[in-house]
């Protein structure tokens, strides 16, 4: 079997692959105090409470933009399960061609979506990570990533809103029934939810016109949930991308071992 772990800023998605089928995920808060033997004795306990057995993992893969964790995440696929990760580096791939100014800025996540995104869509496509940030990243048609854009995420727009307006408060960002709040809760829901629906469409709209053939959108990250309603651009939705992208890199890497 096979482990892929992919830390983002906010939290830390895991995953188990027998072949290509996803058998358990899991999405955790990020820590970036935790240590190698914290990490271990944690996974260790998940894949219990899924009647996985830790000497089946023969394989992992790890995707991170969280430079301070990489090092405890190493030790722990050591001691704990023998292993040396597969680890996708910033701008360092042949799987993604990068068709930009400074291929080494280009961070490891927006590889593995990418490369799962073009395996499973095809191109030309756009993916959109809601995230810590909102990020956009644009595959032509011949497979190359040429860039994209990063706005702030939806929660991280809001505690910024709520930090600063004095009378502002935090409230669950759901979607409202109307555009149009009558109260300060729906009147945040509304500028959360579809404003940064309007941001998505507006943003997609301005690429497709600057990107040649059928361009696919395709919508991932941790609040993609809350968005997949009121986002009319995305054609597809795949939460576990990143986790897809991490298992095809790991057996590009290894072919014709099994994880």
């Amino acid at each position: 079997m096979l482990l892929v772990i992919d830390v983002g800023n906010t939290n830390t998605s895991l995953g188990i692959y027998e072949g290509e089928r996803l058998r358990a995920s899991w999405r955790l808060t990020t820590r970036r105090e935790q240590t190698a033997d914290e990490w271990g004795v944690f996974i260790q306990t998940l894949l219990a409470t899924r009647g996985i057995e830790q000497q089946h993992i023969t394989g992992v893969a790890i995707s991170n933009v969280v430079p301070p964790i990489q090092q405890a995440l190493e030790w722990m696929c050591d001691r704990y399960f023998g292993v040396s990760p597969l680890t996708v580096e910033p701008g360092v791939t042949a799987d993604l061609p990068l068709n930009v100014d400074t291929p080494r800025e280009v961070g490891a996540d927006r590889v593995v979506s990418c490369v799962a995104a073009i395996a499973l869509y095809g191109t030309p496509l756009i993916v959109v990570d809601f995230g810590t940030a909102t990020r956009f990243d644009c595959v032509n048609r011949r497979g190359e990533f040429i860039g994209g854009a990063i706005a702030p995420g939806i929660n991280t727009a809001a505690e910024a809103l709520v930090s600063r307006a004095a009378r502002l408060f935090r409230v669950e960002l759901v979607r409202p029934k109307d555009a149009i709040g009558r109260h300060t809760v729906t009147n945040i829901q509304s500028g959360m939810i579809y404003g940064w629906a309007g941001l998505v469409d507006g943003l997609v709209e301005r690429m497709r016109r600057e990107m040649e053939g059928d361009v696919k959108v395709v919508g991932t990250g941790g609040l993609v949930g809350q968005m997949r309603e009121v986002v009319p651009c995305l054609q597809f939705v795949n939460a576990d991308l990143k986790l897809e992208g991490l298992r095809m890199l790991w057996e590009r890497a290894h072919p014709g071992v099994g994880g």
